[in-house]
Formats: C-alpha cells, sequence, structure tokens
C-alpha cells in the first residue's frame, strides 16, 4: 500500500473504503479480525465524522494501516481543510 495523505474524514473514509475492497474484503470480514461490527464499518465509511477513535484504530488494524503524525505545512491547503 502506498502512503496517502488524508486531511478530511470524508477523505479517510475513501481511503478506508477503497483499500478495505482491494484486499476483498466485506464490512463483516473486516470487522471480525478486530471484533467491529459490520454497521461499525459501514458508518466509518459513510458517516465518519461520528466514529470513535477506538473504532478508527481497530479498523486500521484490520486493513494494515499504521498512523502516522506529520507536523501540518501550509502548502496544498484549501480553505476547507483543517
Amino acid at each position: 500500500m502506498m502512503e496517502q495523505t488524508v486531511r478530511m474524514p470524508m477523505q479517510l473514509a475513501k481511503v478506508l473504503q477503497e483499500n478495505r475492497k482491494k484486499l476483498k474484503l466485506t464490512q463483516k470480514q473486516a470487522g471480525e479480525k478486530v471484533g467491529l461490527l459490520p454497521k461499525t464499518i459501514s458508518a466509518m465509511e459513510n458517516n465518519p465524522e461520528g466514529s470513535s477513535i477506538s473504532s478508527l484504530f481497530k479498523l486500521l488494524s484490520a486493513l494494515g494501516f499504521e498512523p502516522v503524525l506529520h507536523p501540518k505545512g501550509s502548502a496544498g491547503l484549501s480553505d476547507g481543510e483543517w
């Protein structure tokens, strides 16, 4: 998997869903790997603002991701990004 920069909740939701599908995992299969219900994964993919941090870390683990934080740079940010 390649490194991806995510600045907005919906960007993260899209990345998670795309990578789950690349791994050929259903929401149920991904959830079973880390103890999440399919409805929790669905909510994360469709309404990420309402998701808990612990659920996010579990799904990241199920998909083989490790979060890495970098200092925010000013280049390339639009007004709508944090």
